[in-house]
């Protein structure tokens, strides 16, 4: 495993004692997002629910423009951009790590020109000029494994063996961006639940979380929260997954991943708390 994960201005430790499950909080400016889009999503509401992620405890606050849901449609580089630089430049100075959630190259550009730490890429930057558009800053990498797009991903998504395929695609990006002289301290792993996968491969992956992360020596994000596979698991409609999302950043933390990606900052954080004290009690001195 790499020492640390250079997160733009950031540095987050990976081994040893100061190591620990980091929580990123998901910040959407988008009017169609599947569990938390509004159509009234101005830079005070914004700021807001970022000042409320903070207050938490927050390690990075991931900012997206575009949906990514099965089924969404794409939005245009020109309202991406009205969406998220603002926000951006309106948290860049707050002290928290941010990450931008887009697959253009175009908006990666603007967003680190204005400050970003993270770039977290659903394509696994393989759009044109993506590589070219990260190659040469400090921002931490989110390579995302994705089957189809988000149009069709959910169509009878089919793999010979899941895990695999899923490897060969991350050994395969790695290889790419060490070409591009990405130094590897940069780089971390989702397999990307739910982005063209069934609930048996999104389960599959969840139990070998910790597989990804001995096999590449890198860490693995898990994003879970409010997903359908909890709602196909549960019976429960997106707005009552609070614990089931819990339930499932816990699970992904205990199976490897190094970073839950989550809706329900403050939540989660108490049960990594909780979590995190009984994993390390002895070296953390709590009275026994």
């Amino acid at each position: 495993m790499e020492k640390y994960l250079q997160c733009g201005r950031y540095r987050f430790p990976l081994i040893g004692k100061d190591a620990r499950p980091l929580v990123m909080g998901i910040l959407n400016v988008t009017p169609d997002s599947f569990s938390d889009g509004s159509e009234n999503a101005d830079l005070n509401f914004l700021l807001d629910r970022a000042e409320a992620m903070i207050n938490a405890g927050v390690d990075i606050i991931d900012i997206g423009g575009e949906s990514t849901r099965p089924g969404a449609k794409p939005v245009s580089l020109e309202l991406e951009l009205q969406r998220v630089m603002p926000i951006i430049y309106a948290l860049r100075d707050c002290g928290i790590p941010l990450s931008i959630d887009t697959y253009k190259p175009e908006v990666m550009r603007e967003a680190q020109l204005a400050g970003v730490d993270m770039i977290n890429d659903v394509h696994g930057f393989r759009a044109e000029g993506a590589l070219e558009a990260v190659a040469n800053s400090d921002c931490a990498l989110c390579i995302m494994h994705m089957q189809n797009t988000p149009q069709t991903m959910q169509d009878q998504p089919q793999y010979d063996d899941v895990i695999t395929e899923v490897s060969d695609f991350f050994a395969e990006r790695i290889r790419t961006m060490q070409q591009h002289r990405i130094e590897k301290n940069r780089l971390l792993l989702d397999v990307g639940f739910g982005f063209g996968k069934s609930l048996p491969h999104n389960l599959t992956l969840l139990r070998q979380q910790k597989l990804f992360s001995e096999r590449f020596s890198l860490p693995v994000l898990a994003g879970l929260s409010r997903k359908s596979m909890l709602g196909a698991l549960t019976g429960k409609p997106v707005e009552l997954r609070l614990a089931a999302s819990i339930g499932a950043a816990i699970t992904a933390v205990a199976h490897g991943a190094q970073i839950v990606r989550v809706h329900d900052v403050a939540e989660t954080i108490d049960a990594l708390t909780i979590w995190n004290s009984i994993k390390n009690i002895n070296q953390q001195g709590i009275e026994q």
